[in-house]
């Protein structure tokens, strides 16, 4: 039995490897659990999962929360704030952290859990963009898996197998596209609402409008580079509306392997809590039959100007690609806010970025520190176009 402990229980990637858990007898216990502030759900988790440590933001729910498991005669430890996301992933009994939070602040407590020695199971995606080089080579020096649980990433890396990197002649990232890459609306009227309507996938709110962008793409392509110390010019973006073939990896030899399934998030969760192991999964089984075609095409890097963004930043490297992930993220929240038009996400992202003066260093505290000057930088801009 593998104990597993979740940053970030109760969002979408959390939710689901807890539904999985459940279904699978004696595969997984759960050993700790944190959340942002949702402790009405957490409190359910804790009566089904039964964690001995689990984490709350802020203060006062952390308060009431404890309260609730004295009164429950519960066992648990209740942690606040950046403390407790550090309590929960460097939990003893652990012996894999699923990092599921969204944004940078899952940084440190990444960093902890394989400071401690703990395998990591990766759905935060910026901190791979913040910090990646620091997290990798963290990894191997402790030994360490950082295993991939973004259903792209885990399709480069089943298809790269035991294969030579140096046989790698570029890695095929698909997308779905979004719910705008066919479509001619302009980007000054889409709203909130048609952000959030994937086509494809159900994923909590950052994401999805990431996704609509095409921002959480390039994103993946940083992620995909850093994780398989893959230069970002060998990594091909591919728009495949279907959403059944995941990734494909292009050998020397012309050979191009690929990894295919219904989309369905479980199995790439289940993949990394479970590795090396495959077990059975409940998900439906793809019957390619039934899907009838699979259709694949360029991106639009100048429709899509976040992509291209992701890229330019990518090729600059150092701190550059964390004050671009700060800088998306605040963006997306005043979208999300109706504050700003989604057609002014690029906007703000691109104005913050080229005020940065890039830093190149292995020192953690600058990359963090570039993180905090861009989010401020991108609360000016805002404030200067509204």
């Amino acid at each position: 039995m593998k104990n597993i402990s979740i940053l970030g229980s109760s969002g979408s990637i959390g939710t689901q490897a807890l539904e999985l858990i459940s279904k699978t007898k004696n595969e997984f216990k759960v050993c700790g659990l944190s959340v942002h502030s949702n402790t009405e759900l957490l409190k359910k988790q804790i009566i089904k999962f039964k964690p001995s440590v689990v984490s709350v933001f802020d203060k006062e729910n952390t308060e009431k929360l404890q309260k609730w498991c004295n009164d429950k005669k519960l066992k648990i430890k209740v942690y606040c704030g950046k403390e407790g996301l550090n309590k929960v992933a460097t939990i003893k009994a652990a012996d894999m952290v699923l990092s599921s939070v969204v944004g940078s602040i899952g940084l440190e407590p990444l960093l902890a859990a394989i400071d401690s020695g703990k395998d990591v199971a990766i759905a935060n995606k910026e901190a791979l963009v913040m910090a990646g080089n620091i997290i990798m080579k963290k990894a191997k020096e402790k030994g360490v898996a950082v295993l991939p649980v973004d259903s792209e990433h885990s399709a480069i890396f089943q298809c790269i197998g035991k294969e030579n990197k140096k046989s790698i002649k570029r890695i095929l990232l698909t997308a779905s596209g979004g719910p705008f890459y066919k479509s001619n609306k302009n980007f000054k009227d889409i709203t909130v609402e048609d952000a959030l309507a994937h086509p494809t996938w159900k994923m909590g709110k950052k994401i999805t409008v990431d996704s609509a962008t095409l921002m959480n793409k390039g994103l993946e392509a940083i992620e995909a580079s850093v994780l398989f110390d893959i230069p970002i010019d060998k990594i091909d973006i591919i728009i495949h509306p279907q959403s059944v073939v995941h990734s494909m990896v292009e050998f020397n030899d012309g050979c191009v392997m690929a990894q295919l399934s219904n989309p369905d998030m479980t199995l790439p969760i289940q993949y990394a809590l479970s590795y090396p192991n495959r077990t059975n999964c409940y998900i439906k089984r793809l019957d390619l039959t039934e899907v009838s075609k699979l259709e694949f095409f360029k991106p639009d890097f100048k429709k899509f100007k976040c992509l291209n963004i992701a890229y330019k930043c990518a090729k600059v490297g150092g701190t550059m690609t964390a004050v671009m992930s700060a800088a998306n993220e605040i963006a997306v929240k005043y979208f999300l806010d109706g504050k700003i038009g989604f057609d002014m996400i690029p906007v703000v992202v691109e104005k913050v970025i080229n005020k940065h003066k890039v830093i190149k260093t292995k020192d953690l505290s600058k990359y963090v520190k570039a993180d905090l000057w861009a989010r401020q930088q991108a609360e000016n801009v805002i404030k200067n176009l509204i």
